[in-house]
This record gives C-alpha cells, sequence and structure tokens, in this order.
C-alpha cells in the first residue's frame, strides 16, 4: 500500500497576490458609476472621521453606496462581480502544476486564502473550487437575500488567527474554543514548517513574519515597478520574509522555483523528522529491554 502523502499548506492572500489591484475595482465600483480614486476616498474619510478599522469602513462603504444607488447586493450578486476578477499569470494552472509536482515528492498540497478582500467576491472566482477554505471578510444577509451587515472583517492583525486554525485543523470562522486548546505542535494537522506564506502588503506582514519565524517560509510577491519591488525587497532586509519573486505563477518562473525548492526541502525535512523519530523509538525500546 502506499505511504500517505504528507500535508503541506499553501497559503495567500488575494489583492496584490494572486489579482492584481483591488477586487472591487473590476466591476462593483464602476457600477456604481464611481472612480476608484473616489471610492476608496470616502472610504478612507469614513475611517478616519470615526477612527474606524479601514476594512470595516470598506465594507460599510460598499453597502451605502449600493443602497444610495438603489442597488440590491445578494450574494449571487458579489459572486457575479467576482467572475470579472483578472488573475496574475500562471494563476489558472497554478495549482494543477505544483499540486502535481507535490504529490510526485510525496507532499499534499492544501491551499488556503487569508484575505481582507471578500469571500464573496473570491467565491465568484474562476479558481475559488481550488481552497480547501477561504478565510475573508463576509456579510451577513437579511431574509431577502440582501447583504446588511459585516459577518467577519479581517485585518491585518486578525489575519494571524486563521494561521493557526490551518494550523490545528479548524475550519470554521466562529471558533473561539479550539483555537485555544492547547496541542503539542507534532500532533497539529499542519505545523509551520510545512506551511508557506504568499503576501504583497502591509496586512500580510503579521502573518509573513509569523509563519517565517515559526519554521515556515514567508514570499512577498509584487507586479512590477520599482517603488513596489522596493517595498518588497524591504521585506527581506527587515527578516519578514524569505523570498520576493515577481507575480508570475507560470510554471518555470523564479516563483515557481523557489516553490518547488522549497517543497523538495519540506520533503526532506519530514523524512528527516522520522528517521530521527525512529532512532528515539529504538533507543527507548533497546533501554527497556536492559533494565529488564
Amino acid at each position: 500500500m502506499a505511504e500517505k502523502l504528507v500535508d503541506v499548506a499553501l497559503i495567500y492572500d488575494f489583492d496584490g497576490t494572486l489579482a492584481p489591484g483591488n477586487m472591487q475595482e473590476f466591476s462593483f465600483i464602476k457600477d456604481l458609476q464611481m472612480t476608484n480614486e473616489e471610492f476608496w476616498a470616502k472610504c478612507q474619510k469614513l475611517s478616519e472621521k470615526n477612527d474606524a478599522s479601514g476594512i470595516l469602513c470598506y465594507m460599510a462603504t460598499m453597502l451605502k453606496e449600493a443602497r444610495y444607488r438603489g442597488i440590491k447586493i445578494t450574494k449571487d450578486q458579489f459572486m457575479q462581480f467576482g467572475k470579472s476578477v483578472e488573475l496574475f499569470e500562471g494563476v489558472e494552472s497554478w495549482f494543477k502544476t505544483i499540486n502535481a509536482y507535490g504529490k510526485n515528492i510525496g507532499l499534499n498540497i492544501k491551499h488556503f486564502i487569508n484575505s481582507s478582500g471578500l469571500k464573496e467576491m473570491i467565491e465568484g472566482t474562476k479558481i475559488a473550487g481550488e481552497f480547501e477554505q477561504i478565510y475573508a471578510c463576509s456579510f451577513i444577509y437579511d431574509e431577502n437575500g440582501a447583504a446588511e451587515w459585516p459577518a467577519v472583517a479581517i485585518d491585518y492583525t486578525s489575519k494571524t488567527q486563521f494561521i493557526f486554525k490551518i494550523n490545528k485543523g479548524i475550519k470554521e470562522v466562529r471558533d473561539d474554543k479550539k483555537i485555544n486548546e492547547y496541542v503539542a505542535e507534532e500532533d497539529r494537522p499542519i505545523p509551520f514548517k510545512r506551511m508557506i506564506y504568499f503576501g504583497d502588503g502591509e496586512t500580510d506582514i503579521p502573518c509573513m513574519k509569523m509563519v517565517k519565524q515559526n519554521g515556515g517560509y514567508s514570499i512577498a510577491v509584487h507586479s512590477g515597478g520599482i517603488e513596489k519591488q522596493k517595498r518588497a525587497h524591504k521585506l527581506i532586509l527587515d527578516n519578514r520574509v524569505n523570498f520576493v519573486c515577481d507575480a508570475n505563477y507560470s510554471q518555470g518562473s523564479e516563483l515557481y522555483k523557489v516553490v518547488t525548492t522549497i517543497l523538495d526541502k519540506m520533503q526532506k525535512d519530514y523524512e528527516f523528522d522520522m528517521l530521527l523519530k525512529q532512532h528515539r523509538q529504538k533507543a527507548s525500546t533497546s533501554k527497556t529491554v536492559i533494565e529488564k
């Protein structure tokens, strides 16, 4: 019987990591007949006026502006907006390619989204079915199916809780008990050292640094441009990430080579850990026999 594949988690931010820009900019803001600058300026003004979370303010602004124009926003409508979201080069074929690579070396690749973007829109994208779980902002809907209130709002620090959920195998966002229960690291479904975190901006820094500090790997991606490259490379100099790559997910790209090299190392590290475990067990058994 074939040996069980070893689980590995690839965790992605969405906006700026898998897709250029913000997901609202592809069709939602256009349907409001606003410019991107007008929409985000209103979000910023609301946040500054109330000293409020920028994430909650963008969600409130989405609802307020839609209602003002008589636009009913349902979950299905958000998913329709998600269909227009463009993706970086190679993203659509990335999952099949990297899954096959992992399987070939004994790894079971699991993909997760950890985003301050909108879950309902991500669920409408072409790649939604590739993920074990999509952790992202979402709305509560009324009896008529219209969005009426934030259900989940994820900012740069609250993102870290979902890394622990992945680590402990907890799917429910609402869970606040299992997440705080003690579980030995070796008993957790996916240890930090078998995680790769992909991010692009400030909202990802706590997660990227946490994964890296706990033995996993963090990759800052950028979509070109001198300033974006400078910001990304500063993350390496500040010891917040391991690698910086262009947001090109095509087979043979620099990102592909970095990720497959990490996967090779993870597989060898797992074999090494198993070898250590075997020798410890053998030594323990030998000690018991001698004492008898």
